[in-house]
């Protein structure tokens, strides 16, 4: 089996005294996509952000390879922000910046690295995500499925170790959602990163999952392979999947 990159434990956050998350404890496989599915409201979004480190719990902690995150030095956070990066539910592209320039931003603001291999690893990039054709293209110019597509690789290419998807196929018809979610089960078999993802494209999102949480009433009430959801007879979960006995990909 293999490891666990990512473990949550007991992780419980209010907001105004309004509790969120009551106790959260989810193990991350190691090279695996992880969907975190739940109703609208339950707190999955908010889960992502303190895997980020941009929330921190009421109490409980997230620990990266056995390191709670609450205790790392400042130069242990810094050494991880570069292995995490993290695709926004509305893709958060710059319209005044061109593809190569949306795709090379966190390589210059975040990672500060010389012109020559900014050219370099985002030309490597776009090629990858067959995007070479729209570098001088503007946002605005591109499909919603092509703007998913300039997203992952601004997501990609600083070559993190885990990426957080928050509702990647929002606003998209199903064949861009089915195009967006082969993209992405390509994209971690190719680069090998590990992902955690929220998704309400459920259960369409199992055919690429590995492994699968519900998240309810601000607790994790089930966990197991895709497999297993679609056979389970917990009854919040059965109600994401109303008379679906599993799902098929539409045809290329």
């Amino acid at each position: 089996m293999p490891n666990d990159l990512i473990e949550i434990k007991g992780l419980t956050r209010s907001f105004q005294g309004r509790p969120v998350l009551r106790g959260v404890d989810l193990r991350v496989p190691e090279g695996g996509l992880t969907v975190v599915i739940g109703k609208s409201g339950e707190g999955k979004s908010v889960l992502l952000k303190h895997v980020m480190g941009l929330l921190r719990p009421d109490s409980g902690d997230v620990r990266f390879e056995g390191r709670a995150l609450g205790e790392m030095t400042r130069a242990q956070l810094r050494a991880l922000k570069p292995r995490m990066s993290y695709m926004f539910q509305g893709m958060a592209l710059f319209d005044s910046l061109t593809v190569f320039e949306n795709v090379a931003l966190p390589l210059r603001e975040r990672l500060r690295l010389p012109g020559r291999e900014v050219e370099a690893r985002v030309g490597r990039m776009l090629e990858e995500l067959e995007l070479a054709g729209a570098r001088e293209r503007y946002p605005s110019q591109l499909s919603g499925g092509m703007q998913k597509r300039v997203a992952l690789a601004r997501a990609l290419v600083t070559e993190p170790s885990i990426v957080l998807f928050d509702e990647p196929t929002t606003g998209l018809d199903p064949l861009r959602k089915w195009a967006v979610f082969r993209l992405i089960d390509a994209s971690r078999r190719r680069f090998g990163f590990t992902a955690l993802m929220v998704s309400h494209d459920i259960p369409d999102v199992f055919e690429i999952a590995t492994h699968v949480a519900l998240l309810d009433e601000g607790r994790i009430v089930f966990s197991g392979t895709p497999e297993e959801a679609l056979a389970s007879e917990h009854p919040v979960l059965r109600g994401f999947m109303p008379g679906r006995e599993g799902v098929t990909a539409p045809a290329e």
